[in-house]
């Protein structure tokens, strides 16, 4: 059984080889916010376990094995997100901490019958895509609204940003997924969108319509 800090070193190293393709050392030491020497003792560990390929001054790499116990952690994370704003009426901008700290209970049978008091959802509350009990998961691609022109309709699928500041900022618009915007105008200067959804009219920075991913309808 791994312990907490060894889950969330794999579930940190996943995330950074969507984001930049590889993992340094050092990239891994800064999103950890834990020194170099504690993270090449610990990824050292992680190669004993089977989990991490670690070679001195090379990229790390998750072996299969690294990268499935990884996925299984974010399956955790992402229902137990689902659960918290489905059955205990959470908001989407309240999930992540608490999240973070049930992922770690090791009870498949608990999350499985999370999973199926929850109907098998596939996405979690920001839209990002939950893995089965095997690991695997179904990636969807969607565009961001900033890619889009005046005129178009598209339905919010999720958000690149689930941070509690942006989640807060969207929740203050009135935005929540599946929401159907159309585009009204979009500003030559700044590259702001003037939108219309559930009725209402407002205005969105391009610094927000980057971080909305979208699917036109």
């Amino acid at each position: 059984m791994l312990s907490f800090t060894e889950e969330n070193y794999l579930k940190t190293m996943f995330n950074l080889s969507q984001e930049t393709g590889e993992i340094s050392v050092n990239d891994l030491s800064k999103a950890l916010d834990i020194k170099m020497p504690t993270v090449n003792s610990m990824v050292k560990k992680l190669d004993a376990k089977g989990l991490v390929s670690y070679q001195s001054y090379k990229p790390l790499k998750l072996t299969e094995e690294g990268i499935t116990t990884a996925l299984l952690i974010i399956r955790k994370h992402r229902l137990t997100e689902m659960f918290l704003v489905n059955k205990m009426g959470f908001g989407w901008e309240e999930v992540h901490e608490v999240a973070e700290q049930i992922e770690h209970i090791h009870s498949p049978k608990f999350f499985a019958k999370m999973d199926e008091m929850l109907d098998f959802p596939t996405v979690d509350p920001h839209g990002s895509p939950i893995p089965d009990a095997m690991g695997n998961m179904d990636w969807k691609f969607y565009e961001a609204l900033s890619n889009f022109k005046v005129g178009d309709k598209v339905r919010l699928a999720a958000v690149s940003n689930s941070s509690q500041e942006f989640l807060k900022y969207l929740t203050s618009k009135g935005l929540k997924l599946k929401s159907i915007i159309e585009i009204l105008s979009k500003e030559e200067f700044d590259e702001s969108l003037t939108v219309q959804f559930n009725g209402e009219t407002t205005v969105l920075s391009a610094k927000a319509t980057e971080k909305l991913l979208v699917e036109k309808i």
